[in-house]
C-alpha cells in the first residue's frame, strides 16, 4: 500500500488500479488525482461544512451508497461536525477543510461530495439559495438551460444575482449567494414562491410540482433543496454515471452560446476539462463564497 505525503499528512492509499468507471477505464488513482488537483478551487466551497458522501467502493456499476455518519476509521485529524440528522438524531459528519482530507475521502472511493447549505458553526443559516433544474424526458439539458435563463431573469427582478453550474448529469443548478442572516425556512419559502411564479408564467415548460407524472417534457424547479436536512452536490464534485462527469461551473455567456449553436454537449465537462478551466480561469464560482445578498420581503 503506497504511502504519500499530502501537506503535512502521510496517507496510505490502496487499490489504486481499481477501475471505478468501467466504460472509460477511469481508476481510483484517477479519482484521487482529480481531487488532489482540483482542491485549491473546490475546498473553499467545502470548508467548515458537514458533508454527505456518496461512495462506490466497487465502481459505478456496483452498489453505491450515501454515507452521512463519518466512518469510525477516519483519521483523528479529519474534521467531524456533529449535527442533527433528520432521521438519525445527532451524528458526526465528515468535513474537508484541506487537501489531505479531500485525498482521504477519495481513497475511500467517495465519488460524490454533497455539502450542506450551512456551515457547521451556523446550522440555521444557509449561505446560499439553490435551484435544481431537473428536466423530465424528453426534455434535457438544453431545456434546463433555457429555463435557467428565465429563472435568472426573474431573480434579477428581485435584486438577486445567481451563478450556474451543470449538475454533472442532465440538469442545471442555479446558486444565488446570500452570506447574510437568513433561515432555511425563509429560503425554502422564497424558492418555492419563485418556482411557482415561473410555473404560472410558463406552464408548458416549467413545473414546481414534485410528482413525476407532472414532469414529462418539462423542467422541474426543485425548490425543496433549500432545507436544513438536504444537500446539493458540490461544485467540482465528480458524479456517478457511465463516464466521469463533473458538476462544473459555467458562465452565462457559455450557456447562451451553447444554446445558440445547438451544441449543448460542450457543457458536459469531465475531469480533464474542468482542471484545465480551473488552471486557466480560476474558480468561476468564487462569488458564491463572498457576494452578500438579501432576500426581498
Amino acid at each position: 500500500m503506497p504511502r504519500v505525503q499530502v501537506g503535512e499528512r502521510n496517507l496510505d492509499l490502496g487499490n489504486l488500479d481499481k477501475v471505478l468507471y468501467p466504460e472509460t477505464g477511469f481508476t481510483k488513482a484517477g479519482v484521487i488525482d482529480y481531487y488532489t488537483r482540483i482542491a485549491p478551487v473546490m475546498l473553499p466551497h467545502l470548508a467548515g461544512r458537514p458533508l454527505s458522501l456518496r461512495r462506490c467502493p466497487d465502481g459505478v456499476d456496483a452498489d453505491c451508497f450515501f454515507e452521512k455518519r463519518c466512518p469510525g476509521h477516519h483519521p483523528d485529524w479529519l474534521p467531524v461536525h456533529r449535527m442533527r440528522s433528520e432521521r438519525s438524531g445527532h451524528i458526526g459528519f465528515c468535513g474537508a477543510d484541506d487537501p489531505p482530507a479531500l485525498v482521504w475521502l477519495a481513497n475511500q472511493a467517495v465519488l460524490e461530495i454533497h455539502p450542506y447549505l450551512h456551515l457547521a458553526s451556523a446550522p440555521e443559516c444557509p449561505t446560499a439559495l439553490v435551484f435544481d433544474l431537473d428536466p423530465g424526458p424528453p426534455a434535457g439539458l438544453a431545456e434546463a438551460c433555457r429555463v435557467g435563463l428565465l429563472l435568472r431573469g426573474l431573480l434579477a427582478e428581485m435584486g438577486l444575482d445567481c451563478l450556474p453550474k451543470t449538475s454533472g448529469g442532465k440538469g442545471l443548478h442555479l446558486v444565488a449567494p446570500l452570506n447574510t442572516e437568513v433561515t432555511h425556512a425563509r429560503t425554502k419559502r422564497f424558492a418555492r414562491a419563485v418556482a411557482e411564479t415561473l410555473t404560472r408564467d410558463d406552464p408548458a415548460r416549467v413545473t414546481a410540482t414534485m410528482a413525476k407524472a407532472e414532469r414529462a417534457g418539462k423542467v422541474f424547479i426543485d425548490w425543496s433543496q433549500n432545507d436544513a436536512h438536504k444537500t446539493t452536490v458540490a461544485v467540482y464534485s465528480l458524479r456517478i454515471g457511465p463516464v466521469p462527469r463533473v458538476s462544473a461551473p459555467v458562465t452565462w455567456d457559455e450557456l447562451e452560446s451553447a444554446l445558440a449553436d445547438g451544441d449543448i454537449d460542450r457543457l458536459r465537462l469531465g475531469p480533464d476539462a474542468v482542471l484545465a478551466r480551473a488552471d486557466a480561469r480560476g474558480d468561476l464560482f468564487q462569488p458564491v463564497l463572498t457576494r452578500r445578498q438579501r432576500l426581498q420581503d
